[in-house]
């Protein structure tokens, strides 16, 4: 190791830092509760901005840079690695201003809370710049253990108890596949290295406890991407816990996960798109979709609305794999990226309503809101136009692109299940804003308190979905440079 290795490894520095600072704050500081939020934010916006300005360059002279190796070629610098390092920083600097006043309001505000937050975000960052299976399967269970305590946050509410004990136990389920994996590709290709698996895959290929090992290897990721089968956990965890964690395991916890799908699909891709993988990741798209989309039409609780449509919206992203392109990856990562900011303005907006009893979780009690928050209800009438994939919201064209990858692959009669599956889901979305907009409420108290920090979030993530429905362009660009 070499010390300029310290240097460019800044953003998990910075993080892993962090996390060691509010510690020590909140052990020998009395009134240090009180700035770890706004600490924790900055942390995360400053290790965003860092990682997204060293993409393409070295910080030292600015020179141009591809994405390379570093501490023995173990984790990557640059490129692929820092654009998913931005994302979930700043996605996560999002969910802190969500979480902020949302804490005081259930009474649960624990410095707990942030060093979770940041921990599972170290653990999403070794996982998108990996380059070494011991290294994703470090960073998946960092960030899946601060998950597992974060779901069971509100530890006097019977729901995110149980939402903490089903995450922990199908997850840990979960990871029995994803090791056992890993164990039949080590003892095939003879190295953790990834470098190495991607040299041998012409060979290893004929291989069948290799194939055998890169399929329980997606069994373990498919259920982090809660897509069916592997989808049972996700509604039940996503109502349970506090919603300010459902919004940061929604949206950066499932492209943490993706981003290890491609890392490992890169060697499975030189198949060729007849390949078995490709077949099965077909499969899991059309279950996904239409099993996602139809099961939100039934629910009640919006929480549970947004989880099954979260199944169905991770079936559009497998179509990017099913592909098997690189107009598929550039899509799958445009995709994560809107779906990111439009799940946290959505899940932003119900944390702002919410109350400590736990009304403005059923979907009827959204009747009227249009009359008493009309920027609230105008806002969220947006990004569910924006989830349904209705232009020119950034959700349209993560649909158009993933579609337009499955066309060029010949997989056209997917890109039209997935267009079916957009229509089905055309009919709950909108039933939120009918509900705002044309029903009246029973209730027609007015809503106290709107937090400033969490509304903050909320126009943050508005004007991203807004911004990358207008000039999709330049994001599209970014992400194909880096493939």
């Amino acid at each position: 190791m070499e010390m300029k290795d310290l240097f460019y490894a800044m953003p998990l520095l910075i993080v892993g830092g962090g996390i060691l600072l509010i510690l020590l704050i909140d052990m020998f500081f009395k009134g240090g509760k009180k700035i770890i939020p706004a600490l924790t934010f900055f942390i995360l916006l400053g290790t965003a901005y860092y990682s997204l300005f060293t993409i393409n360059q070295l910080p030292i002279g600015l020179m141009p840079v591809s994405e390379f190796g570093l501490f023995y070629g173990m984790l990557s610098f640059g490129g692929k690695a820092h654009l998913f390092y931005f994302l979930f920083n700043f996605g996560s600097a999002i969910a802190v201003l969500i979480a902020n006043d949302y804490l005081k309001k259930i009474e649960t505000e624990y410095s707990e809370y942030y060093i979770l937050l940041l921990s599972s975000v170290l653990g999403m960052m070794l996982i998108a710049g990996s380059r070494n299976l011991v290294m994703i399967f470090i960073g998946l269970e960092q960030m899946s253990i601060s998950f597992y305590a974060l779901a069971g946050y509100r530890r006097k509410n019977i729901l995110s108890n149980e939402a903490a004990l089903k995450y922990f136990l199908l997850g840990s389920f979960a990871t029995g596949f994803l090791i056992y994996g890993m164990a039949f590709i080590f003892g095939t290709a003879q190295s953790m290295m990834l470098i190495d698996i991607f040299s041998q895959t012409s060979v290893l290929v004929k291989n069948p406890l290799f194939m055998i090992g890169i399929l329980l290897f997606l069994i373990g990721f498919t259920f982090k991407i809660a897509a069916v089968p592997f989808h049972m956990w996700a509604p039940d965890v996503y109502e349970g816990s506090p919603t300010s964690v459902t919004a940061l395991m929604a949206t950066v916890g499932k492209a943490a996960a993706f981003s290890a799908i491609l890392l490992i699909f890169v060697s499975v891709a030189k198949m060729g798109p007849n390949s078995v993988f490709s077949s099965m990741f077909s499969v899991v798209a059309v279950l996904s979709m239409l099993y996602g989309s139809i099961a939100a039409i039934a629910q009640k609780d919006i929480k549970r609305m947004l989880a099954y449509s979260s199944i169905a919206h991770a079936g559009y992203m497998t179509i990017g794999l099913a592909a098997v392109n690189p107009s598929g990856i550039a899509g799958i990562i445009f995709y994560l990226v809107a779906y990111t900011f439009m799940n946290l303005g959505a899940f932003g907006i119900i944390a702002l309503l919410e109350s400590k009893e736990g009304k403005f979780l059923s979907i009827e009690d959204y009747k009227g809101l249009g009359t008493r928050q009309p920027f609230l209800a105008a806002s969220l009438a947006i990004i569910m136009f924006a989830l349904s994939g209705i232009p020119p919201f950034a959700g349209f064209f993560g649909k158009y692109y993933i579609f337009l990858a499955a066309i060029q692959s010949g997989d056209t009669w997917l890109a039209l299940v997935g267009v079916l599956s957009s229509v089905i889901s055309v009919y709950f979305y909108l039933r939120v804003v009918v509900y705002m907009y044309f029903s009246k409420s029973d209730d027609e108290s007015a809503i106290l308190e709107i937090s400033q920090t969490g509304l903050l979030a909320v126009i943050a993530s508005l004007v991203l979905v807004i911004a990358f429905g207008l000039a999709p362009g330049s994001l599209i660009r970014l992400i194909s440079g880096l493939i």
